[in-house]
Parts: C-alpha cells; sequence; structure tokens
C-alpha cells in the first residue's frame, strides 16, 4: 500500500489537500517529525510526500510551508487554473475537498482503496453528494494484505 501511494504521488505533478488533510499529513509524515527514514515502504512513502508540491485550500490558513502553497478564492477557478498548469495531474486526498470537487465535476479520476476490515465508525467519503456520479472501472490492483485499489474514471 505504501508502496502504490508513493508511486502516485510520485508520479502526480503536486498534492492537493484540504486543511484539516494537509495538517493531518504534516504531523504524521514531515521530515523534522519523523524518527528516522529508512528503506521499508512506509519510509518511501514519508520521502514521497516530503519532496511533493502541495497545494492546500483553506480560507483559514494564513501562511503554509512543508513545500506547500495557499489556494485562495473561488474553489472552482483556483483548481482549474491549477489543472491547466499540470502535465501529469494532481493527486488529491481528504474528505470535504474531494466532495466539493466532486460537485463542480473537477475530478477526472477516482480511485478507491477497500481495506479488509470492518470499523462501524468514521467518515463517510461523498456523504452529501447532490448527485449521481456514474463511474467507469479502468484498472484494480490487490495488495498483499488483501486490500483492493480500485481506479474509476466518470462516464460522460
Amino acid at each position: 500500500m505504501h508502496r502504490h501511494a508513493s508511486e502516485s504521488i510520485n508520479q502526480a505533478d503536486a498534492l492537493l489537500f484540504g486543511r484539516v488533510t494537509y495538517e493531518m499529513m504534516e504531523s504524521a509524515f514531515r521530515s523534522p517529525n519523523v524518527k528516522q527514514v529508512g528503506q521499508d515502504q512506509e519510509d518511501l512513502f514519508t520521502r514521497s510526500i516530503n519532496a511533493a508540491k502541495k497545494y492546500v485550500v483553506s480560507s483559514t490558513l494564513k501562511h503554509v510551508d512543508w513545500n506547500a502553497v495557499l489556494v485562495h478564492g473561488d474553489l472552482d477557478e483556483a483548481v482549474r487554473q491549477l489543472k491547466s498548469e499540470s502535465g501529469n495531474g494532481l493527486f488529491l486526498g481528504g474528505l470535504k475537498l474531494p466532495l466539493a470537487l466532486a460537485e463542480l465535476g473537477l475530478i477526472d479520476e477516482y480511485e478507491f482503496v477497500v481495506h479488509p476490515r470492518l470499523a462501524g465508525y468514521g467518515p463517510t467519503p461523498f456523504a452529501g453528494l447532490s448527485k449521481f456520479v456514474n463511474l467507469k472501472l479502468v484498472d484494480q490492483m490487490t495488495f498483499d494484505a488483501g486490500a483492493v485499489a480500485m481506479r474509476y474514471v466518470p462516464r460522460n
């Protein structure tokens, strides 16, 4: 899983996070916060996310660092501009921001990873979406631990 996530981050031009996801990822993976980075798969992810350019959508943050730039203003306009500058695409994470971008029709590809664990609690991705987004499966990958990553594109 960590190798797959590292490869996805490395292929993207930048990461696009909302405030909560940015702060969570920064606190967990920013180099000074990580005790020692070795050669295992989680360490590869740590190196990838530390090196990646990041855009942070927030109306409350005044400053970001960790290779990050704040995105202000109209979300639709700002993300369209970032996408027009992008060559390989943006890697998106979080809950609220993907919902907002799905509403705007700005997500070109979705990846869902199903883990073999029933939790019985937690956030529901895309809760509150105002319309159906019909998807077409374009790829899937099964990991050794039993998780399955499925990539979809919106059907037009």
